[in-house]
């Protein structure tokens, strides 16, 4: 017999096979590959088209955070979306602040809409963290980053990553 065909075996050997994991893509930039300047403070700063599968059985809701760790002195959130209908499998670039049918949070400026990638200097890696969660994240919004992930703990099914690399602009 072999081991390998044979999906039983293998999770008596305590592997397991998860072809329906929750993944994130879009269709502008390749999971660690260059953001296009459309969707920079270089460019026209529209949101990027995101889309996602292997959405788990209980899904209720999404959130989104979008933020770059390699800024100082901390992590500045560019983007932070929740109570996304856990039926919705996208959200379509140049998304805005009055999308009807998600909630938008506080950024690191305040402001509740998408602030793209703009580096000072150097070469910033942004994550787009998706999480689908077995219930919507309940109070008056518009709520912070920080706010969003308390309500969430113990309620995230699953999560997805992706990253893209942003240079700065070159100064005149």
């Amino acid at each position: 017999m072999n081991l390998f065909r044979s999906l039983p075996a293998l999770v008596l050997l305590g592997l397991t096979i998860n072809a329906n994991a929750l993944t994130l893509t879009s269709s502008a930039f390749n999971n660690l590959g260059t953001i296009p300047r459309e969707y920079t403070c270089q460019g026209a700063d529209h949101s990027p088209p995101l889309s996602w599968q292997g959405v788990p059985e209980g899904t209720k809701s999404f959130a989104l955070i979008m933020n770059d760790p390699t800024a100082k002195p901390r992590a500045w959130d560019h983007w932070v979306v929740y109570n996304i209908p856990g039926t919705m499998t996208a959200l379509t670039s140049h998304m805005t602040s009055s999308a009807a049918e998600v909630t938008q949070g506080l950024n690191s400026w305040r402001r509740e809409h998408y602030d793209g990638p703009c580096p000072p200097s150097g070469r910033h890696r942004y994550n787009f963290m998706l999480y689908a969660l077995d219930k919507a994240i309940p109070g008056v919004p518009p709520l912070n980053k920080a706010i969003i992930q308390a309500r969430m703990r113990g309620h995230v099914l699953a999560e997805a990553e992706l990253s893209g690399y942003v240079e700065a602009a070159a100064k005149p």
